[in-house]
C-alpha cells in the first residue's frame, strides 16, 4: 500500500465517553477511547484531553514589487517565560468562523491586523500544529500586497489586540528565522517557503500586475 494512504481512518476510533472538562476562552474536552492497532484489534482504553481549537488561517503578506514582507509582534501568553521576549514576530492570522473560506479569513484579518489590501493568494500548505493534543488545524497562504505606507499600530480593541506591523526585506526576514529571533511553527514555515519560491512568486503575480 502506498504511503500515501491512510491504513485506518476515523472509524477505527472507538470513543466510548467524552466531556466538556473546561470552557473558558479555550475548550478542553476529555475522552475515552480505544483505537486500532497496526497489528490487528483495539487497544488498551485510553483517556486523552483535547484542546478544541478548530481551524485556523495564517498568510504572510508580501509585496513582489519591493521584494518585502510584513511581519506583526503582538504579546502572547504561551511565550510568557521566553527568554528574549513574549511578543512574537508573527505573519497574519486568525481563527476561521464559520462559513469562512481561508481566503475570507486571510483577506479579513490582513486588513484588521495591519491595514493591507490583498489582491492575490496562493497555498503553501495546510498541517496540524500540535495533533499530540490540539485539534488545531492550519490553512497557511502566501498574499500578495503593497507594503507602501504600510505600518503602525493596528488590531481590535475589543478583541484585545495590539499589533505592531513592521515591513522588512525578504533577506532580512529570513534572517531572523535564521537567527532564531522569529520562532513560531507559521512564520518560519511560511518565510522559507517564500525563500524558495520567490522568484516564481515574482514572476506570476508581476505579471498578472
Amino acid at each position: 500500500m502506498p504511503i500515501e494512504d491512510a491504513v485506518f481512518d476515523k472509524h477505527d476510533v472507538k470513543i466510548l465517553d467524552t466531556s466538556d472538562s473546561y470552557q473558558g476562552f479555550f475548550k478542553i474536552r476529555t475522552l475515552r477511547l480505544q483505537h486500532a492497532l497496526f497489528a490487528g484489534g483495539l487497544g488498551p482504553e485510553l483517556q486523552r484531553e483535547l484542546f478544541v481549537r478548530g481551524s485556523a488561517t495564517v498568510m504572510l503578506p508580501y509585496d513582489p514589487e519591493r521584494d518585502e514582507v510584513v511581519l506583526c509582534e503582538q504579546f502572547r501568553i504561551g511565550a510568557l517565560e521566553d527568554t528574549h521576549s513574549p511578543w512574537l514576530l508573527e505573519l497574519v492570522a486568525g481563527m476561521d468562523d464559520p462559513g469562512e473560506s481561508p481566503e475570507q479569513v486571510a483577506v479579513r484579518e490582513a486588513r484588521e491586523e495591519a491595514g493591507l489590501e490583498v489582491t492575490a493568494l496562493k497555498q503553501i500548505c495546510r498541517y496540524y500544529p500540535s495533533p499530540g493534543g490540539s485539534s488545531e488545524f492550519i490553512h497557511l497562504l502566501c498574499g500578495k500586497v503593497s507594503t507602501d505606507g504600510v505600518g503602525g499600530t493596528h488590531g481590535l480593541e475589543e478583541e484585545g489586540e495590539d499589533i505592531q506591523v513592521h515591513v522588512l526585506s525578504r533577506t532580512d526576514a529570513f534572517s531572523l528565522v535564521e537567527s532564531g529571533r522569529i520562532n513560531n511553527a507559521a512564520s518560519i514555515i511560511g518565510l522559507q517557503w517564500l525563500q524558495m519560491n520567490y522568484r516564481n512568486l515574482q514572476s506570476e503575480w508581476q505579471t498578472r500586475g
